[in-house]
Parts: structure tokens; sequence; C-alpha cells
């Protein structure tokens, strides 16, 4: 998805110095950052001129002490037809050079009263969420005690029927029956809806519901990290299921790795229940206590003891 400077400024406060529409329009490709420094002492062999210019206080101490025309040459050397934007941070002074020489070019000013390490750390953190590769999956993200829980399985099972209970439980929709998820570091997956389906879910036999106008912003969610991943599946007697939860399945998405709980589905199961009690026990386990070890552990020492009573 493209990222426009215009979308930056949505996202992030800035002040802007020099701005048109055709360099709002101008798009954003990378979420690198560039910091003259080099450049500006005139070092251009590894110059990146289509990332986001960032000017701190050593690279604006650096240009406020060069005089004259040079320092219009300066600024003009590193504002290609390519650059996205300049931004200047820590609410430093913008001098007239910078603006003429973006207004050549035709690139948008801006600039932050931020610190230059946050602001560097604020867009990239978003640029790397908006520019990640999204793929779709079908089933339903809810957000349940604060985990991203997927709920998966086929077509009819009662998947969003269930999300529907979670919801009147007091649980938060963030997508039904297709969620787009990104990568967004080598560790975590999150996920969205598609904005054509925010805060909408089908019930077959009543169609499409709007969640949030139904039951208020608390039943609504716009984006999720993915924690968990349950896979409902037909009740089937000859097959055997995990009964103690000693098995650690993984599922992967997009590179990441997502454990994985497949529940049972029958007439008389109340799946919303099951759900919510194996999201507390996965929480459980994330902090520490295990109940199905401490039941092994239980047995453990009950075999002891009784083979000790034998002898």
């Amino acid at each position: 998805m493209p990222v426009t400077v215009a979308d930056l400024m949505k996202k992030i406060t800035f002040t802007p110095i020099y701005i048109t529409e055709t360099a709002l329009k101008k798009e954003i490709s990378t979420s690198d950052i560039l910091r003259p420094g080099l450049e500006m002492s005139g070092y251009f062999d590894y110059f990146q001129p289509e990332r986001i210019q960032l000017f701190g206080m050593k690279e604006w101490s650096y240009a406020m002490n060069v005089v004259g025309d040079e320092r219009y040459d300066l600024f003009k050397a590193i504002m290609t037809e390519v650059t996205p934007v300049i931004i200047v941070a820590r609410g430093l002074e913008v001098p007239d050079e910078m603006v003429a020489a973006a207004k050549r070019q035709d690139v948008a000013i801006l600039q932050s009263r931020e610190g230059t390490s946050r602001l560097s750390s604020i867009i990239t953190t978003y640029l790397d969420e908006e520019l990640a590769e999204r793929f779709t999956i079908h089933g339903v993200l809810m957000d349940i005690y604060g985990v991203g829980v997927l709920i998966q399985g086929a077509s009819g099972i009662g998947k969003s029927e269930t999300a529907l209970d979670l919801v009147g439980r007091g649980h938060r929709l963030v997508a039904d029956d297709r969620v787009d998820v990104y990568q967004r570091d080598a560790f975590t997956l999150a996920g969205e809806p598609a904005e054509v389906l925010r805060n909408m879910l089908e019930l077959r036999g009543v169609g499409i519901i709007d969640v949030m106008n139904l039951y208020g912003a608390r039943a609504v969610k716009s984006s999720s990290d993915v924690t968990l991943a349950i896979y409902l599946e037909p009740f089937d007697t000859e097959k055997e299921f995990d009964r103690l939860g000693n098995g650690i399945h993984h599922v992967s998405f997009a590179e990441v790795e997502v454990p994985q709980i497949t529940i049972p589905v029958k007439t008389g199961r109340n799946v919303a229940s099951i759900i919510e009690a194996a999201v507390m026990n996965f929480r459980a386990k994330a902090m520490g206590y295990d109940a199905t070890q401490t039941f092994e552990d239980r047995l453990t020492a009950l075999i002891e003891q009784n083979e000790s009573e034998k002898n």
C-alpha cells in the first residue's frame, strides 16, 4: 500500500513549512530514513535520495556554519526529484536556502518539535506497518482478554456465530471473514479488517450486521496482533484429540509462527466458553503456570506414594 506525504501528515503531527498539492502526493517507498550528514560534507557515493531526509541538531548546525550561496548549493545537492520530503526535528528554524532548494524540486518541508531519535522511531514504526506486504487469511480475528485470537475452520462451522457470542461476553471484534495480516517484525504478526468489512459481521439467516452500531465502540478494535490461532473442527469420535494439552502445535502466517489450538465442535458444546477458557489457559502458560504440568506432577507424586505404600 503506497504511503504519501499527505498520509504521513495525517498520522504524525508536523508544522508545514513548505507544501504544495503535488508535493503532498509524493509517495514514500521505504521506511528507511536518511540523516544527510555525510552528503552535506560532499560524500555522495551511497546517497539514497528516495528516503525521507531528516535534519537533526548535527545536520542543522553544520548547515548553519555554511554561509552565502554555498548553503543553498548544499541543500540543492541533497534534494532531488525523487526526494519525498524534508523533515526538520526539534523545532529548529528552517533556513531560507532550504525552502528555496525545496521549491526548486517541489519537495515538502515539515517541522516537528520532537527530538530527532524519537521522531525517527515514530516515522519508521508507522512506515514499517503501512508498507509491509499484506496477506489475506480466511477467518475471524478477535481481541479476547487482550489476546489477538484468529478463529479458523471450514465454511459453515460457526466462526461468525461464535464471534457474536464472544462480543456479547465483552470481547472485541477485529475482522470477520477476511483478515489482512502483515509481519510487524520478525516475531509478531498483526491483523486488520478489509476496509469494506470494517466492524461488520456476517450471520447466516440474518445477513450483515454492524457490530459497532449494535454493540457500541467497545465491541470493536481496528487492529490486533495475532497471538493465538484456534481451529474449529467437526467432532469425530474416531479422531484422537489432545486431552492434556501436551502437544505444542504452530501454524505459519507470513513467515511468523503462531501457536494453534484445535477445538472439536458439535451440538451442545458452548464454543465461546471453551475459547475463553483456552485463551485464559494460554495466558496462564505465558505467565509461567502450566496446568498440564501441575497435573502430571501430582500424578507422578501419587504414583510414587502408592509405590512406597506397597513396599
